[in-house]
């Protein structure tokens, strides 16, 4: 039954995930509100990328549901200090997934609060840190606002 839920959804071209939710919702709000940059979706298979601006920013989106943490974010392997983005966006969504908030936050703020998970090799962001508590957030509706 869920593998023919999932086909019918990619049929029709609906998202099936939380990551998929955030990346549509957060690339719709940002074309839609005047003073944000037009965002489109990065090729498929991108790391750590999933929307690009018409400067040619990069744009990393991690959606969270009801997690206390983002996403991972994978270091280059060659070099794990190397930029992978200018721009980290948290889409947090509800139960009923709709848009709560959508945070911005440059790639030097990522780099300050990382949190590293040793056993993935990779880093990722307490929800409770203070960042999001003193962030830019756009809400739908609202163009954007201070904490």
């Amino acid at each position: 039954m869920r593998g023919r839920v999932a086909a019918e959804l990619k049929r029709r071209g609906l998202a099936s995930n939380v990551g998929q939710v955030a990346e549509s919702v957060a690339i719709a709000l940002y074309n839609a509100t005047p003073g944000r940059p037009n965002l489109q979706s990065a090729p498929t298979g991108t790391q750590n990328v999933d929307a690009l601006s018409r400067r040619g920013d990069r744009y990393s989106i991690k959606g969270v549901l009801d997690a206390r943490k983002t996403g991972t974010v994978y270091p280059d392997r060659d070099d794990p200090e190397k930029q992978l983005f200018e721009y980290l966006l948290v889409v947090r969504i509800d139960l009923d997934w709709q848009l709560l908030a959508v945070y911005e936050f440059d790639w030097k703020t990522f780099c300050e609060v990382r949190s590293w998970d040793r056993r993935m090799n990779a880093c990722m962001w307490g929800l409770q840190q203070r960042p999001f508590r003193e962030r830019r957030c756009s809400r739908p509706g609202q163009a954007s606002a201070s904490p």
